[in-house]
């Protein structure tokens, strides 16, 4: 198992190799097609079966397209973040696979006990920072600490992102993700034992001109109190209650925030192009509404209301006076 997590002199060593001829990238191609034995070590038994990592990735595909949506809109840029994998491994595994420097956040999980770990490449934060700063999402050519004013724009990515995670976490528990520090060397973040069993998240995320991986990494011991949760069946069954009288409202206050335009239409009348290039200030135009005939109330295209124009202190100011029903002079 300790084979499969590569740390980042081994990458780059490996990709050394291969620049320079010393390893054979169709070798290694003839070797992935031949059926390997796989290791596995009965000292270290797989702590997640394989319908609960199923169900961990459909979740955290939710948490993706969420975090897509709020990057998309917040930096106002193309913004693409997809699953790339879900494993399990030790811990250590983790931490070693890790560049240096890279942000590493370290994460309370309430109401679950314990931490977990939200890692960023450096790649992905730089491009972030140079948006949110006015540029086009390059990315800093040499990797590098924070600085102070870097580290307090990232706290708030990273915090509005945590609610992306909640949000897609809530039909199994009602998740408040807080962000509690940052670390920049990976040897720094210690939150469990170096062989305990981890789950990592990895999702592929490209913002501007960076690209690289999204790391969560949550520790077994985290999980456990809800691994019964974690399976297919009580997934579907969340999934159906989606559609349930709270996920109506939650629907419903939103569309009731949205803006529409309301037009009250005072009259209208029709003059010749030439009459109109004749207007000066003091001429009259007669409009087709009587004095003591209701106005029509138009939201967004279609007359909705019939009203009164009236004054309400020293505002303008109309009173409803009949509902236009659906179908009556509704295309008007």
């Amino acid at each position: 198992m300790a084979g499969d997590v590569l740390s980042q002199s081994e990458i780059d060593a490996l990709l050394s190799a291969l620049s320079t001829g010393e390893v054979d990238a169709n070798e290694i191609k003839e070797e992935q097609q031949q059926r390997k034995v796989k290791v596995y070590d009965f000292r270290r038994p797989d702590k997640f079966s394989k319908d609960q990592m199923r169900t961990i990735y459909m979740l955290h595909e939710n948490f993706a397209r969420l975090l897509n949506t709020y990057l998309s809109g917040h930096l106002r840029a193309m913004v693409q973040v997809n699953v790339a994998s879900v494993d399990q491994l030790t811990y250590e595994e983790f931490i070693r696979s890790l560049p240096n420097p890279s942000v590493i956040s370290v994460l309370q999980m309430q109401p679950l006990k314990g931490n977990a770990i939200l890692e960023i490449n450096p790649s992905i934060i730089f491009a972030i920072i140079d948006r949110l700063f006015g540029g086009s999402g390059q990315v800093s050519s040499k990797p590098r600490p924070l600085t102070d004013i870097e580290d307090n724009i990232v706290r708030r990515v990273i915090g509005k992102s945590l609610e992306s995670l909640a949000e897609a976490w809530k039909q199994f528990v009602p998740l408040k993700p807080l962000l509690e520090a940052i670390e920049i060397n990976p040897q720094f973040t210690q939150i469990v034992p170096p062989s305990d069993m981890v789950v990592l998240i990895t999702l592929q995320a490209k913002v501007g001109q960076g690209e690289g991986f999204i790391n969560l990494c949550i520790p077994y011991l985290v999980l456990e109190p809800i691994l019964s949760k974690l399976s297919t069946t009580y997934w579907v069954s969340g999934t159906t209650k989606g559609s349930s009288t709270e996920h109506i409202q939650s629907i419903r206050r939103r569309v009731e925030k949205i803006n529409v335009p309301i037009i009250v239409e005072l009259g209208n009348t029709s003059v010749t192009v030439q009459e109109l290039l004749e207007l000066s200030p003091g001429d009259v135009l007669q409009l087709d509404t009587g004095i003591k005939e209701d106005l029509k109330v138009v939201i967004g295209s279609f007359k909705k209301f019939l009203c009164k124009p009236g004054v309400l202190g020293s505002k303008l100011a109309i009173q409803i006076t009949s509902i236009v029903e659906e179908g009556e002079d509704s295309g008007e």
